[in-house]
Protein backbone atom coordinates (compact mmCIF):
# COMPACT_ATOMS: atom_id res chain seq x y z
CA UNK A 1 0.00 0.00 0.00
CA UNK A 2 2.79 2.47 0.87
CA UNK A 3 4.62 1.86 -2.40
CA UNK A 4 1.40 2.52 -4.29
CA UNK A 5 0.81 5.65 -2.20
CA UNK A 6 4.29 6.99 -3.04
CA UNK A 7 4.55 6.01 -6.68
CA UNK A 8 1.05 7.14 -7.64
CA UNK A 9 1.89 10.88 -7.56
CA UNK A 10 5.45 10.31 -8.83
CA UNK A 11 4.27 8.41 -11.90
CA UNK A 12 1.36 10.83 -12.15
CA UNK A 13 3.83 13.71 -12.36
CA UNK A 14 5.50 12.08 -15.37
CA UNK A 15 2.11 11.47 -17.01
CA UNK A 16 1.03 15.09 -16.48
CA UNK A 17 4.34 16.35 -17.87
CA UNK A 18 3.58 14.72 -21.23
CA UNK A 19 -0.19 15.11 -21.21
CA UNK A 20 -1.96 17.68 -23.40
CA UNK A 21 -1.92 21.13 -21.80
CA UNK A 22 -5.72 21.26 -21.77
CA UNK A 23 -5.89 18.15 -19.56
CA UNK A 24 -2.93 18.76 -17.27
CA UNK A 25 -4.72 20.55 -14.43
CA UNK A 26 -7.73 18.20 -14.35
CA UNK A 27 -5.51 15.12 -14.58
CA UNK A 28 -3.17 16.39 -11.86
CA UNK A 29 -6.01 17.21 -9.50
CA UNK A 30 -7.49 13.76 -10.10
CA UNK A 31 -4.18 12.08 -9.26
CA UNK A 32 -3.82 14.16 -6.10
CA UNK A 33 -7.35 13.24 -5.00
CA UNK A 34 -6.67 9.54 -5.74
CA UNK A 35 -3.56 9.76 -3.55
CA UNK A 36 -5.71 11.28 -0.81
CA UNK A 37 -8.14 8.34 -1.05
CA UNK A 38 -5.30 5.80 -0.75
CA UNK A 39 -3.95 7.58 2.34
CA UNK A 40 -7.41 7.66 3.94
CA UNK A 41 -7.79 3.91 3.32
CA UNK A 42 -4.44 3.35 5.05
CA UNK A 43 -5.52 5.58 7.96
CA UNK A 44 -8.76 3.63 8.40
CA UNK A 45 -6.82 0.35 8.55
CA UNK A 46 -4.17 1.74 10.89
CA UNK A 47 -4.15 0.35 14.46
CA UNK A 48 -3.11 3.12 16.86
CA UNK A 49 -1.56 0.59 19.25
CA UNK A 50 -0.05 -1.62 16.58
CA UNK A 51 3.40 -0.01 16.28
CA UNK A 52 4.96 0.36 12.84
CA UNK A 53 2.59 -0.96 10.18
CA UNK A 54 2.26 -1.53 6.40
CA UNK A 55 5.89 -2.66 6.50
CA UNK A 56 7.67 -3.33 3.20
CA UNK A 57 11.28 -4.51 3.18
CA UNK A 58 13.27 -5.53 0.10
CA UNK A 59 17.05 -5.81 -0.07
CA UNK A 60 18.42 -3.08 -2.33
CA UNK A 61 22.25 -2.83 -2.05
CA UNK A 62 23.40 -5.87 -0.11
CA UNK A 63 27.04 -4.80 0.26
CA UNK A 64 26.05 -1.66 2.16
CA UNK A 65 23.09 -3.08 4.05
CA UNK A 66 20.64 -0.85 2.17
CA UNK A 67 16.98 -1.82 1.88
CA UNK A 68 13.92 -0.45 0.15
CA UNK A 69 12.06 -0.33 3.46
CA UNK A 70 8.82 1.45 4.25
CA UNK A 71 6.54 1.60 7.27
CA UNK A 72 4.17 3.90 9.12
CA UNK A 73 3.81 4.77 12.78
CA UNK A 74 1.65 7.52 14.26
CA UNK A 75 4.11 10.29 13.43
CA UNK A 76 4.50 9.20 9.81
CA UNK A 77 0.76 8.69 9.35
CA UNK A 78 -0.12 12.21 10.45
CA UNK A 79 2.53 13.71 8.16
CA UNK A 80 1.25 11.62 5.27
CA UNK A 81 -2.33 12.76 5.86
CA UNK A 82 -1.26 16.40 6.07
CA UNK A 83 0.62 16.07 2.77
CA UNK A 84 -2.15 14.39 0.80
CA UNK A 85 -4.68 16.95 2.08
CA UNK A 86 -2.69 20.06 1.19
CA UNK A 87 -1.57 19.14 -2.34
CA UNK A 88 -5.05 18.96 -3.96
CA UNK A 89 -6.05 22.15 -2.12
CA UNK A 90 -2.99 23.93 -3.52
CA UNK A 91 -3.77 22.70 -7.03
CA UNK A 92 -7.33 23.98 -6.69
CA UNK A 93 -6.24 27.34 -5.29
CA UNK A 94 -3.62 27.86 -8.02
CA UNK A 95 -5.96 26.69 -10.79
CA UNK A 96 -5.68 29.86 -12.88
CA UNK A 97 -2.50 31.40 -11.50
CA UNK A 98 -0.47 28.39 -12.63
CA UNK A 99 -1.34 29.23 -16.25
CA UNK A 100 1.34 31.92 -16.31
CA UNK A 101 3.36 31.09 -19.42
CA UNK A 102 6.44 32.79 -17.94
CA UNK A 103 6.65 29.90 -15.50
CA UNK A 104 6.13 27.12 -17.98
CA UNK A 105 2.39 27.00 -17.63
CA UNK A 106 0.06 24.91 -15.51
CA UNK A 107 1.39 21.60 -16.79
CA UNK A 108 4.84 22.19 -15.33
CA UNK A 109 3.47 23.50 -12.02
CA UNK A 110 1.16 20.52 -11.53
CA UNK A 111 3.85 18.00 -12.49
CA UNK A 112 6.41 19.45 -10.08
CA UNK A 113 3.79 19.65 -7.28
CA UNK A 114 2.92 15.96 -7.72
CA UNK A 115 6.59 15.01 -7.79
CA UNK A 116 7.18 16.90 -4.55
CA UNK A 117 4.17 15.17 -3.01
CA UNK A 118 5.38 11.67 -3.90
CA UNK A 119 8.94 12.29 -2.70
CA UNK A 120 7.71 13.85 0.55
CA UNK A 121 5.51 10.81 1.18
CA UNK A 122 8.57 8.61 0.64
CA UNK A 123 10.46 10.63 3.25
CA UNK A 124 7.71 10.14 5.83
CA UNK A 125 7.43 6.39 5.10
CA UNK A 126 11.12 5.45 4.76
CA UNK A 127 12.45 3.12 7.47
CA UNK A 128 15.93 2.76 5.93
CA UNK A 129 18.28 5.68 6.57
CA UNK A 130 19.96 5.46 3.17
CA UNK A 131 16.59 5.43 1.39
CA UNK A 132 15.53 8.38 3.55
CA UNK A 133 18.65 10.30 2.54
CA UNK A 134 18.06 9.66 -1.16
CA UNK A 135 14.47 10.93 -1.14
CA UNK A 136 15.37 13.70 1.35
CA UNK A 137 17.75 15.11 -1.26
CA UNK A 138 15.46 14.34 -4.20
CA UNK A 139 12.73 16.63 -2.81
CA UNK A 140 15.01 19.57 -3.63
CA UNK A 141 14.58 19.06 -7.38
CA UNK A 142 10.83 19.81 -7.65
CA UNK A 143 11.08 22.40 -4.86
CA UNK A 144 13.79 24.31 -6.72
CA UNK A 145 11.81 24.44 -9.95
CA UNK A 146 8.59 25.40 -8.15
CA UNK A 147 10.33 28.37 -6.55
CA UNK A 148 12.50 29.36 -9.51
CA UNK A 149 9.93 28.96 -12.30
CA UNK A 150 6.78 30.40 -10.69
CA UNK A 151 6.33 33.53 -8.64
CA UNK A 152 7.53 37.11 -8.64
CA UNK A 153 10.61 38.94 -9.84
CA UNK A 154 13.68 37.80 -7.98
CA UNK A 155 12.45 34.21 -7.68
CA UNK A 156 15.56 32.85 -9.41
CA UNK A 157 17.90 34.25 -6.76
CA UNK A 158 15.57 33.04 -3.99
CA UNK A 159 15.50 29.54 -5.50
CA UNK A 160 19.29 29.44 -5.72
CA UNK A 161 19.67 30.58 -2.10
CA UNK A 162 17.18 27.92 -1.01
CA UNK A 163 19.07 25.24 -2.93
CA UNK A 164 22.49 26.22 -1.58
CA UNK A 165 21.32 26.05 2.03
CA UNK A 166 19.59 22.72 1.50
CA UNK A 167 22.53 21.16 -0.36
CA UNK A 168 24.90 22.25 2.40
CA UNK A 169 22.71 20.52 4.96
CA UNK A 170 22.47 17.45 2.73
CA UNK A 171 26.27 17.16 2.47
CA UNK A 172 26.61 17.31 6.24
CA UNK A 173 23.88 14.69 6.56
CA UNK A 174 25.70 12.46 4.04
CA UNK A 175 28.79 12.46 6.24
CA UNK A 176 26.72 11.14 9.15
CA UNK A 177 24.99 8.58 6.92
CA UNK A 178 28.43 7.24 5.92
CA UNK A 179 29.39 7.26 9.58
CA UNK A 180 26.43 5.02 10.38
CA UNK A 181 27.70 2.51 7.82
CA UNK A 182 31.11 2.46 9.52
CA UNK A 183 29.61 2.07 13.00
CA UNK A 184 27.19 -0.68 12.00
CA UNK A 185 29.96 -2.53 10.09
CA UNK A 186 32.19 -2.48 13.14
CA UNK A 187 29.30 -3.91 15.19
CA UNK A 188 29.11 -6.96 12.91
CA UNK A 189 27.08 -6.37 9.77
CA UNK A 190 26.34 -3.11 7.93
CA UNK A 191 22.71 -2.06 8.01
CA UNK A 192 20.75 1.10 7.42
CA UNK A 193 17.45 -0.32 8.65
CA UNK A 194 15.96 1.92 11.30
CA UNK A 195 15.01 -1.11 13.40
CA UNK A 196 18.65 -2.25 13.46
CA UNK A 197 20.11 1.19 14.13
CA UNK A 198 17.71 1.81 17.01
CA UNK A 199 19.18 -1.25 18.76
CA UNK A 200 22.79 -0.46 17.82
CA UNK A 201 25.14 0.53 20.63
CA UNK A 202 26.83 3.62 19.19
CA UNK A 203 29.69 4.96 21.27
CA UNK A 204 29.23 8.24 23.09
CA UNK A 205 31.73 10.30 21.08
CA UNK A 206 30.74 8.83 17.71
CA UNK A 207 27.06 9.19 18.53
CA UNK A 208 27.43 12.88 19.34
CA UNK A 209 29.30 13.66 16.12
CA UNK A 210 26.80 11.72 14.02
CA UNK A 211 23.91 13.38 15.84
CA UNK A 212 25.12 16.83 14.87
CA UNK A 213 25.31 15.83 11.22
CA UNK A 214 21.65 14.86 11.28
CA UNK A 215 20.58 17.79 13.45
CA UNK A 216 22.25 20.49 11.35
CA UNK A 217 20.58 19.16 8.19
CA UNK A 218 17.21 19.10 9.92
CA UNK A 219 17.74 22.56 11.46
CA UNK A 220 18.30 23.98 7.97
CA UNK A 221 15.26 22.19 6.63
CA UNK A 222 12.94 23.18 9.49
CA UNK A 223 14.42 25.95 9.75
CA UNK A 224 15.97 27.18 13.00
CA UNK A 225 18.12 30.19 13.84
CA UNK A 226 20.78 30.91 12.54
CA UNK A 227 20.33 28.82 9.34
CA UNK A 228 16.91 30.29 8.53
CA UNK A 229 17.72 33.16 6.18
CA UNK A 230 16.55 31.33 3.03
CA UNK A 231 13.00 31.06 4.40
CA UNK A 232 11.70 34.64 4.12
CA UNK A 233 13.24 35.20 0.68
CA UNK A 234 11.65 32.01 -0.63
CA UNK A 235 8.16 32.67 0.70
CA UNK A 236 8.29 36.28 -0.53
CA UNK A 237 9.20 35.42 -4.13
CA UNK A 238 7.36 32.10 -4.61
CA UNK A 239 3.67 31.69 -5.38
CA UNK A 240 1.36 31.24 -2.37
CA UNK A 241 0.78 27.61 -3.38
CA UNK A 242 4.49 26.93 -3.51
CA UNK A 243 4.81 28.59 -0.11
CA UNK A 244 2.31 26.08 1.26
CA UNK A 245 4.19 23.13 -0.25
CA UNK A 246 7.50 24.33 1.18
CA UNK A 247 6.55 25.61 4.64
CA UNK A 248 3.67 23.27 5.45
CA UNK A 249 5.06 20.03 3.96
CA UNK A 250 8.74 20.17 3.03
CA UNK A 251 9.91 22.02 6.15
CA UNK A 252 8.13 19.49 8.35
CA UNK A 253 10.77 16.98 7.24
CA UNK A 254 13.15 18.84 9.55
CA UNK A 255 11.19 18.39 12.76
CA UNK A 256 10.04 14.93 11.60
CA UNK A 257 13.71 13.94 11.26
CA UNK A 258 14.53 15.25 14.73
CA UNK A 259 11.95 12.94 16.23
CA UNK A 260 12.54 9.95 13.98
CA UNK A 261 16.33 9.92 13.70
CA UNK A 262 17.92 12.25 16.27
CA UNK A 263 15.93 10.86 19.20
CA UNK A 264 15.46 7.39 17.72
CA UNK A 265 19.06 6.59 16.76
CA UNK A 266 21.05 8.95 19.01
CA UNK A 267 19.14 9.12 22.31
CA UNK A 268 22.21 9.81 24.47
CA UNK A 269 23.48 12.54 22.16
CA UNK A 270 20.01 14.09 21.97
CA UNK A 271 19.84 14.38 25.75
CA UNK A 272 23.40 15.72 25.89
CA UNK A 273 22.62 18.39 23.27
CA UNK A 274 19.27 19.39 24.76
CA UNK A 275 20.43 22.66 26.43
CA UNK A 276 22.05 23.81 23.17
CA UNK A 277 19.02 22.90 21.03
CA UNK A 278 16.56 24.50 23.44
CA UNK A 279 18.62 27.70 23.35
CA UNK A 280 18.43 27.79 19.53
CA UNK A 281 14.71 27.04 19.70
CA UNK A 282 14.03 29.91 22.10
CA UNK A 283 16.04 32.33 19.95
CA UNK A 284 14.01 31.20 16.92
CA UNK A 285 10.74 31.69 18.82
CA UNK A 286 11.45 35.28 19.85
CA UNK A 287 13.60 36.42 16.93
CA UNK A 288 11.19 35.09 14.30
CA UNK A 289 8.24 36.83 15.93
CA UNK A 290 10.10 40.14 16.26
CA UNK A 291 11.16 40.00 12.62
CA UNK A 292 7.59 39.27 11.57
CA UNK A 293 6.29 42.37 13.36
CA UNK A 294 8.55 44.60 11.27
CA UNK A 295 7.67 43.20 7.83
CA UNK A 296 5.75 45.11 5.17
CA UNK A 297 5.46 42.20 2.70
CA UNK A 298 2.64 39.87 3.73
CA UNK A 299 4.28 36.71 2.34
CA UNK A 300 7.59 37.48 4.00
CA UNK A 301 5.74 38.07 7.25
CA UNK A 302 4.00 34.68 7.03
CA UNK A 303 7.33 32.99 6.34
CA UNK A 304 8.96 34.53 9.40
CA UNK A 305 6.05 33.53 11.64
CA UNK A 306 6.96 29.96 10.75
CA UNK A 307 10.49 30.51 12.08
CA UNK A 308 8.90 31.27 15.44
CA UNK A 309 6.53 28.29 15.22
CA UNK A 310 9.27 25.83 14.25
CA UNK A 311 11.17 27.05 17.28
CA UNK A 312 8.24 26.02 19.46
CA UNK A 313 7.97 22.64 17.74
CA UNK A 314 11.68 21.96 18.30
CA UNK A 315 11.37 23.14 21.89
CA UNK A 316 8.58 20.64 22.53
CA UNK A 317 10.61 17.79 21.03
CA UNK A 318 13.68 18.44 23.18
CA UNK A 319 11.84 18.87 26.47
CA UNK A 320 12.00 15.06 26.40
CA UNK A 321 8.49 14.67 27.77
CA UNK A 322 5.38 12.95 26.51
CA UNK A 323 3.46 16.20 26.70
CA UNK A 324 6.10 18.06 24.71
CA UNK A 325 6.51 15.30 22.12
CA UNK A 326 2.78 14.93 21.54
CA UNK A 327 2.34 18.70 21.46
CA UNK A 328 5.09 19.00 18.85
CA UNK A 329 3.52 16.41 16.56
CA UNK A 330 0.15 18.12 16.90
CA UNK A 331 1.87 21.45 16.26
CA UNK A 332 3.35 20.12 13.02
CA UNK A 333 -0.13 19.19 11.79
CA UNK A 334 -1.91 22.29 13.06
CA UNK A 335 0.76 24.66 11.83
CA UNK A 336 0.38 23.10 8.40
CA UNK A 337 -3.37 23.68 8.41
CA UNK A 338 -3.30 27.24 9.74
CA UNK A 339 -0.34 28.50 7.72
CA UNK A 340 -1.68 26.92 4.52
CA UNK A 341 -4.96 28.79 4.98
CA UNK A 342 -3.07 32.05 5.65
CA UNK A 343 -0.88 31.64 2.56
CA UNK A 344 -3.80 30.84 0.26
CA UNK A 345 -6.01 33.70 1.44
CA UNK A 346 -3.05 36.09 1.26
CA UNK A 347 -2.61 34.89 -2.31
CA UNK A 348 -6.21 35.78 -3.10
CA UNK A 349 -5.59 39.20 -1.58
CA UNK A 350 -2.49 39.66 -3.74
CA UNK A 351 -4.45 38.74 -6.88
CA UNK A 352 -6.98 41.48 -6.17
CA UNK A 353 -4.65 44.25 -5.04
CA UNK A 354 -1.68 43.54 -7.31
CA UNK A 355 0.71 44.09 -4.42
CA UNK A 356 1.87 42.18 -1.34
CA UNK A 357 2.90 45.33 0.55
CA UNK A 358 0.79 45.77 3.65
CA UNK A 359 1.33 49.53 3.63
CA UNK A 360 -0.50 49.80 0.29
CA UNK A 361 -3.61 47.94 1.45
CA UNK A 362 -6.60 48.74 3.66
CA UNK A 363 -10.38 48.77 3.71
CA UNK A 364 -10.75 45.34 2.13
CA UNK A 365 -13.27 43.98 4.65
CA UNK A 366 -15.98 46.39 3.49
CA UNK A 367 -15.95 45.18 -0.12
CA UNK A 368 -14.76 41.56 0.35
CA UNK A 369 -16.10 40.37 3.72
CA UNK A 370 -15.64 36.65 2.99
CA UNK A 371 -11.99 37.15 2.11
CA UNK A 372 -11.49 39.27 5.23
CA UNK A 373 -13.28 36.74 7.42
CA UNK A 374 -11.20 33.79 6.21
CA UNK A 375 -8.03 35.87 6.55
CA UNK A 376 -8.99 36.66 10.15
CA UNK A 377 -9.71 33.01 11.01
CA UNK A 378 -6.38 31.90 9.54
CA UNK A 379 -4.60 34.69 11.40
CA UNK A 380 -6.27 33.81 14.70
CA UNK A 381 -5.23 30.20 14.20
CA UNK A 382 -1.65 31.38 13.71
CA UNK A 383 -1.69 33.26 17.00
CA UNK A 384 -3.18 30.26 18.83
CA UNK A 385 -6.70 31.42 19.66
CA UNK A 386 -8.55 28.97 21.97
CA UNK A 387 -11.11 27.02 19.98
CA UNK A 388 -8.79 26.60 16.99
CA UNK A 389 -6.49 23.60 16.76
CA UNK A 390 -3.06 25.36 17.03
CA UNK A 391 -4.03 26.45 20.55
CA UNK A 392 -4.08 22.83 21.75
CA UNK A 393 -0.60 22.02 20.49
CA UNK A 394 0.86 25.36 21.57
CA UNK A 395 -0.59 24.95 25.06
CA UNK A 396 0.92 21.46 25.40
CA UNK A 397 4.35 22.66 24.26
CA UNK A 398 4.28 25.59 26.68
CA UNK A 399 3.30 23.33 29.57
CA UNK A 400 6.20 21.03 28.67
CA UNK A 401 8.52 24.05 28.52
CA UNK A 402 7.53 25.16 32.02
CA UNK A 403 7.96 21.56 33.17
CA UNK A 404 11.50 21.57 31.81
CA UNK A 405 12.43 24.89 33.48
CA UNK A 406 10.34 27.87 34.50
CA UNK A 407 12.60 30.34 32.67
CA UNK A 408 12.34 28.32 29.43
CA UNK A 409 8.56 28.50 29.65
CA UNK A 410 8.67 32.20 30.49
CA UNK A 411 10.69 32.97 27.36
CA UNK A 412 8.62 30.67 25.15
CA UNK A 413 5.32 32.19 26.24
CA UNK A 414 6.37 35.57 24.85
CA UNK A 415 5.57 34.03 21.46
CA UNK A 416 1.87 34.26 22.33
CA UNK A 417 2.02 38.01 22.92
CA UNK A 418 4.24 38.67 19.91
CA UNK A 419 1.99 36.56 17.67
CA UNK A 420 -1.02 38.62 18.69
CA UNK A 421 0.89 41.77 17.71
CA UNK A 422 1.98 40.69 14.24
CA UNK A 423 -1.29 38.98 13.31
CA UNK A 424 -3.71 41.64 14.54
CA UNK A 425 -1.58 44.50 13.25
CA UNK A 426 -1.36 42.80 9.85
CA UNK A 427 -5.15 42.36 9.78
CA UNK A 428 -5.77 45.94 10.87
CA UNK A 429 -3.51 47.41 8.17
CA UNK A 430 -4.80 45.21 5.34
CA UNK A 431 -8.51 44.87 6.07
CA UNK A 432 -9.75 47.79 8.15
CA UNK A 433 -9.79 51.56 7.75
CA UNK A 434 -11.14 53.72 4.94
CA UNK A 435 -11.65 52.01 1.59
CA UNK A 436 -9.43 53.51 -1.15
CA UNK A 437 -11.06 54.32 -4.47
CA UNK A 438 -9.16 51.58 -6.28
CA UNK A 439 -10.52 49.00 -3.82
CA UNK A 440 -14.20 49.83 -4.32
CA UNK A 441 -14.75 47.30 -7.11
CA UNK A 442 -12.74 44.48 -5.54
CA UNK A 443 -14.50 41.14 -6.01
CA UNK A 444 -15.03 38.85 -3.06
CA UNK A 445 -13.95 35.20 -3.10
CA UNK A 446 -15.60 32.84 -5.57
CA UNK A 447 -16.83 29.33 -4.88
CA UNK A 448 -13.64 27.68 -6.17
CA UNK A 449 -11.47 29.86 -3.95
CA UNK A 450 -13.67 29.24 -0.91
CA UNK A 451 -13.65 25.50 -1.61
CA UNK A 452 -9.84 25.45 -1.48
CA UNK A 453 -9.73 27.06 1.98
CA UNK A 454 -12.93 25.68 3.57
CA UNK A 455 -11.51 22.21 4.42
CA UNK A 456 -8.64 23.87 6.28
CA UNK A 457 -10.99 26.09 8.30
CA UNK A 458 -13.23 23.13 9.14
CA UNK A 459 -10.21 21.11 10.29
CA UNK A 460 -8.93 24.02 12.40
CA UNK A 461 -12.27 24.35 14.21
CA UNK A 462 -13.00 20.62 14.54
CA UNK A 463 -9.55 19.70 15.88
CA UNK A 464 -9.61 22.77 18.11
CA UNK A 465 -12.57 21.38 20.03
CA UNK A 466 -11.83 17.67 19.54
CA UNK A 467 -8.09 16.93 19.15
CA UNK A 468 -8.50 13.25 20.09
CA UNK A 469 -8.01 11.96 16.50
CA UNK A 470 -4.52 13.46 16.59
CA UNK A 471 -3.58 12.57 20.15
CA UNK A 472 -4.84 8.98 19.84
CA UNK A 473 -2.49 8.42 16.92
CA UNK A 474 0.53 10.34 18.23
CA UNK A 475 0.56 9.30 21.91
CA UNK A 476 1.65 5.65 21.41
CA UNK A 477 4.45 6.72 19.06
CA UNK A 478 5.74 9.36 21.46
CA UNK A 479 5.52 6.96 24.39
CA UNK A 480 7.50 4.28 22.58
CA UNK A 481 10.09 6.76 21.33
CA UNK A 482 10.74 8.44 24.68
CA UNK A 483 10.41 5.49 27.03
CA UNK A 484 11.92 2.68 24.96
CA UNK A 485 14.42 4.51 22.76
CA UNK A 486 15.47 7.58 24.72
CA UNK A 487 14.87 5.95 28.09
CA UNK A 488 13.22 8.87 29.85
CA UNK A 489 10.04 8.85 31.90
CA UNK A 490 7.83 11.78 32.72
CA UNK A 491 8.24 13.03 36.27
CA UNK A 492 5.23 11.91 38.33
CA UNK A 493 3.25 14.60 40.12
CA UNK A 494 4.63 15.36 43.57
CA UNK A 495 2.40 15.69 46.62
CA UNK A 496 3.38 17.05 50.01
CA UNK A 497 3.13 14.10 52.52
CA UNK A 498 1.72 16.44 55.17
CA UNK A 499 -1.18 17.28 52.85
CA UNK A 500 -1.91 13.58 52.36
CA UNK A 501 -1.83 12.95 56.11
CA UNK A 502 -4.13 15.92 56.73
CA UNK A 503 -6.60 14.67 54.10
CA UNK A 504 -6.61 11.16 55.64
CA UNK A 505 -7.31 12.58 59.10
CA UNK A 506 -10.20 14.65 57.77
CA UNK A 507 -11.60 11.60 56.00
CA UNK A 508 -11.43 9.52 59.17
CA UNK A 509 -13.10 12.28 61.20
CA UNK A 510 -15.88 12.52 58.62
Amino acid sequence: MLSFLIWLPVVGAAVVAFAPRSLSKTLGLGIALATLVVAVVAAVQYDVDGGRQFVEEVEWIEAFGVHYALGLDGLGLLMVLLTVLLVPLVLGAEWFKADDPAGGGARAFVAWALALEGLSLAVFCATDVFLFYVVFEATLIPAYFLVGSFGREGRGAAALKFLMFQLAGGLILLASVIGLYVVSSQAGEPSYLLSDLERLDIGTEAGRWLFFGFFIAFAIKAPLFPVHTWLADTTEKATPGTGVLLVCILDKIGTFGMLRFCLGIFPEASQWATPFVITLALISVVYGALLAIGQDDVFRLIGLTSLSHFGLITLGIFTMSTQGGTGSILYMVNHGLGTAALFLVAGYLYDRRGTSLISEMGGIEKVAPVLAGLFLVAGLATLGLPGLSPFVSEFMVLLAAFGYAWYVGAIAITAVVLAAIYVLWMYQRTMTGPTPADVEGTADLGLREIAAVAPLVVALVFLGFYPAPLTDVSNPTVGELLHEQVGVDDDPPTVDPTDVEHDEQEAEAH
